[in-house]
């Protein structure tokens, strides 16, 4: 009689080691700053590595006035070129819209994920005039939250491979309340351009009326 042969040997429940690394991240929905929020700790480093400016295309190295930019009702949008297609679309929609922001009473931010020289070759062939804030860690984007490390974009979104803040714009007032919120997450609707100059008139209407008082 032959022996049997087991493939499979033995062990003892003790030989087995956990693994007390294993870390469980809990999924937490992003709730975006809405209107009406205010975001009391916003702040803007005017240090030079932190911005880029262009003006039709062409980089420009010029002062940062922050309480010249803050004093006003300010156009905040956040872009990663990682959006490829659809965050160009937005900075051309911004783009064509600054003057008549500035117009308005406003002034145009654009947050960006990163700094990167292809920034450069983008603001050329688009003919850009826009002014580009580089938001380190996303530290801003934490702020209205539109940017989570347990919600990471590409869990929502097909096609984008790194975790980056969403595609949104805000409108916020001298006293850091915002007054318009806009995400499309669906980017199926349409820029809001007159929704956006319209928000800027009136709130530019308040802070001057409040000026003269």
């Amino acid at each position: 009689m032959l022996a049997t042969t087991n493939k499979y040997p033995f062990f003892e429940l003790a030989e087995i080691i956990p693994e007390l690394n294993f870390e469980f991240k809990s999924y937490k929905p992003l709730k975006p700053v809405k209107s009406g929020n205010y975001i009391p700790d916003f702040t803007l480093n005017n240090l030079h590595e932190q911005w880029q400016q262009f003006y039709n295309g062409a980089e420009t190295h010029g002062p940062v006035l922050l309480r010249h930019l803050l004093n006003k009702p300010l156009v905040i949008s956040f872009y990663s070129h990682h959006w490829k297609e659809a965050g160009l679309d937005q900075l051309k929609q911004l783009n064509a819209l600054q003057h008549e922001i500035r117009a308005n009473g406003g002034n145009l931010l654009v947050i960006n994920d990163e700094r990167e020289s292809g920034l450069q070759k983008l603001a050329w062939e688009n003919s850009l005039s826009l002014n580009f804030y580089f938001d380190k860690d996303n530290h801003m984007a934490k702020k209205f939250r539109i940017y989570s490390e347990s919600n990471p974009a590409w869990n929502r979104f097909s096609g984008i491979d790194a975790n980056i803040p969403l595609l949104a714009t805000y409108v916020i007032d001298p006293s850091q309340r915002v007054v318009y919120d806009y995400i499309d997450e669906d980017f199926i609707k349409p820029f809001p351009s007159k929704e956006i100059l319209s928000v800027v008139y009136e709130s530019a209407l308040i802070v001057n009326s409040k000026k003269s008082a």
